[in-house]
């Protein structure tokens, strides 16, 4: 089985990232799941998601941590599963990632993605993938936070939305804090098959991917990954 994935820089549902997704599938009507935890289960958030599924040839599902053992008779991972695409929302990651550890739910989405399962999201749901990044989800500034290494990189999301992300990416990549690793501009995506980039895609010309690393010379270096534009 080949492992997908593939991350965007905004949280936002679009049509044409999640009709990509779907189509990565092979299935003529694939589940696609949203995970939206790192939101707290916004509800606004996921009306969003069943609004853009209505527009692609999908059966949409959410997944909710908020439940008890009464109501809920399947697990985590027998639900995780069943699915043939994860979409991971944005939101807080470090409190996303806690709940989920607790869970197990860590261990039931490697599980899956290994099994074949397409993984992504945005913001928080394309950070998580990775060993590291940048994350508002603490109080005051942004700062470090690990991620599940499904990709043993450091990703940005939000690369040209929020102006202090890309200085201090560079500079916790210069530094040594985070490993070299993937930037995406808010309207910019990266399809990754078995840990290796497969293609970038974007919403426009005016959103890009990235690698990011350090150069021979020591400084700081963005390799832009030339993309394909969907309509």
């Amino acid at each position: 089985m080949k492992r997908q994935l593939l991350i965007y820089g905004s949280g936002r549902h679009t049509v044409p990232f999640l009709k990509y997704m779907a189509e990565t599938t092979g299935k003529n009507k694939p589940n696609l799941c949203f995970i939206p935890t790192a939101s707290g289960e916004d509800q606004d958030y996921i009306n969003s998601f069943y609004d853009v599924c209505s527009q692609i040839n999908v059966v949409p599902h959410v997944m909710s941590v908020w439940i008890n053992s009464y109501d809920q008779k399947e697990s985590f991972n027998e639900i995780i599963s069943k699915m043939d695409a994860i979409v991971v929302g944005g939101g807080n990651t470090l409190n996303m990632l806690a709940i989920w550890k607790a869970q197990g739910i860590d261990i039931a989405l490697k599980k899956a993605y290994d099994d074949g399962v397409v993984m992504g999201g945005g913001s928080a749901g394309s950070l998580c993938w990775f060993n590291g990044g940048t994350t508002d989800s603490r109080p005051k500034e942004l700062s470090i936070v690990g991620g599940m290494s499904f990709i043993d990189k450091s990703h940005c999301p939000h690369y040209n939305s929020e102006t202090s992300r890309r200085p201090l990416y560079h500079n916790n990549i210069v530094t040594g804090k985070l490993s070299d690793g993937y930037a995406c501009d808010d309207r910019s995506a990266i399809h990754f098959i078995d840990e290796v980039v497969h293609t970038s895609i974007s919403l426009d010309s005016q959103n890009h991917s990235y690698y990011v690393h350090i150069n021979g010379d020591g400084k700081i270096e963005e390799q832009l990954l030339p993309s394909t534009i969907l309509t």
